[in-house]
């Protein structure tokens, strides 16, 4: 059937299909969606601890955490109370078995699983606005996706463009590496992504009046009040706060690594040593550098980002061939 308008109402075919893939309600459904998630935890996790985007981008495309999170926005659509909180138990319980698959994981693992020594984790423990940016339009894309059976084909790249089971991955991996910060990050990025699904996906279906398509069938609909949609935007506005924390914090980064790069360049090159990297990460300057001996001395490094103003800038130097020295915030005069 040709719909005339972008946003026509859903068909009663369309209604049908829609709640039978997104409410999980008979065995068969519900044991596809268990089996497929824990095989997609365990592939994220491996995916992670071997550093492996690859094999990550396989788990987005595997996990199924997706479908009970549009169904309660459906739920939400359709006021139906008892199908909400289905799809929100499988939502938490499905969260809770990628992180304990993640915490294992963790265990097998002969070194920490951490953002200074993981790009995986990194990518995913300092969340920003443009996350929740990116999130919001995946999740739109998700819903219309549904809606639209002509479309379906996109919802694989929906799957790799949106995040659920490797950021809980992460959180059981940096929690059994002993960083809950880390971990609060990655369960901030999920529950980022899961806020702007239920949202735009709630927006979407509320366009393509699939309410009315469900009175018009018979169905049983229950009562849509305003509270429920401002339940919503606070959920959204909950997550944007800390969001918008991070994305000061790397702004304040990057104007500190501007600052610091050439500081860290001279002082190497005054003691024929190399500066292998200079990063920032999780509130400090990390800097590596390698060269012959005499070791390297903190305190002179110290000294030199203090006199470049960076004087309540917190340091980490470490020797390719030796340890680490933490360089701490020198003390006001």
């Amino acid at each position: 059937m040709t719909r005339a308008l972008p946003f026509g109402p859903v068909t009663e075919d369309d209604l049908d299909r829609v709640t039978g893939k997104l409410f999980l309600t008979d065995r068969t459904g519900l044991s596809a969606f268990w089996v497929l998630l824990t095989l997609a935890a365990v592939i994220a996790s491996t995916g992670v601890v071997a550093d492996s985007t690859a094999t990550v981008i396989g788990a987005m495309i595997v996990a199924p955490l997706m479908t009970p999170i549009l169904g309660t926005a459906l739920a939400l659509v359709l006021a139906d109370r008892r199908a909400m909180l289905a799809s929100v138990a499988l939502v938490v319980g499905g969260a809770v078995l990628v992180v304990g698959i993640g915490y294992l994981s963790g265990l097998l693992s002969p070194v920490p699983e951490v953002a200074a020594t993981n790009s995986q984790v990194a990518s995913r423990v300092a969340p920003k606005l443009v996350d929740l940016v990116s999130a919001l339009a995946t999740g739109a894309v998700g819903a219309f996706a549904l809606v639209r059976s002509d479309v379906s084909d996109t919802l694989p790249g929906v799957a790799i463009a949106i995040s659920l089971v490797p950021p809980l991955a992460v959180v059981g991996l940096t929690l059994e590496s002993g960083a809950p910060d880390q971990a609060g990050g990655a369960l901030l990025l999920f529950l980022t992504n899961v806020t702007a699904i239920i949202a735009t996906g709630t927006v979407v279906l509320l366009a393509y009046r699939v309410r009315a398509t469900a009175v018009s069938t018979g169905r049983e609909v229950g009562r849509l009040r305003p509270r429920t949609v401002v339940v919503v935007v606070a959920l959204l506005v909950a997550v944007a706060v800390p969001l918008g924390v991070g994305s000061y914090q790397t702004f304040r980064g990057q104007r500190i690594l501007t600052a610091a790069q050439p500081v860290v360049a001279q002082w190497a090159q005054a003691r024929s040593w190399q500066v292998v990297d200079v990063t920032w990460s999780q509130g400090v300057l990390q800097v590596v550098a390698a060269g012959p001996p005499p070791a390297a001395d903190p305190a002179s490094l110290r000294g030199a980002l203090d006199g470049a103003g960076l004087t309540a800038v917190p340091a980490r130097l470490s020797e390719v061939l030796g340890g680490t020295t933490e360089l701490p915030v020198s003390p006001s005069p």
